[in-house]
């Protein structure tokens, strides 16, 4: 975790896929992708899920519920394909927390593409006691390097499509 400003976080990872940015992006953009790769996704066996505005892109929306994932919604805010996704990550249980959520896909002299997911957001009194308490830096890596993974084995072809 680096500590963005005062008061803010940031945590990031990186992966490089051998796939287009245009291949990987619908992964990300469309929530509907997401119970293929989203390390969160297994967390519960059969959580709540909701979604509302456009299938995939800006304005789309996905909401959970969970007994181990918690409550939440996300959001779209950009959407440029083969580019850059951010989200608006609101947790609502167990803890409220807003974050903002951004993929950016880097496409590399090789073919590859360098997508780097990151999350930053405010500290607030519980979240500064847990970053106290947890390694949150290490603690959420290690579920964005499982995702990033995940998004590399099936864009890669390891995955057969849903």
């Amino acid at each position: 975790m680096t500590e963005a400003q005062p008061g803010m976080f940031r945590v990031e990872r990186s992966a490089l896929i051998d796939a287009a940015p245009d291949a990987i992006f619908p992964l990300i953009a469309d929530f509907r992708a997401w119970t293929r790769w989203s390390p969160w996704e297994k967390l519960d066996a059969a959580p709540a899920r909701t979604y509302a505005g456009p299938a995939s892109g800006k304005g789309a929306v996905y909401a959970w519920e969970g007994r181990k994932a918690g409550a939440g919604r996300m959001e779209v805010l950009e959407a440029s394909p083969g580019r850059r996704v951010v989200i608006q990550l609101a947790f609502l249980k167990p803890m409220k927390q807003t974050n903002l959520a951004e993929f950016v896909f880097e496409r590399q002299n090789d073919g590859r593409t360098r997508l780097t997911w990151s999350m930053s957001g405010r500290h607030t009194v519980v979240s500064r006691l847990m970053h106290a308490v947890f390694n949150f830096d290490k603690m959420v890596g290690k579920d964005f390097e499982a995702g990033l993974a995940e998004l590399k084995a099936i864009a890669e072809g390891v995955h057969a499509p849903a």
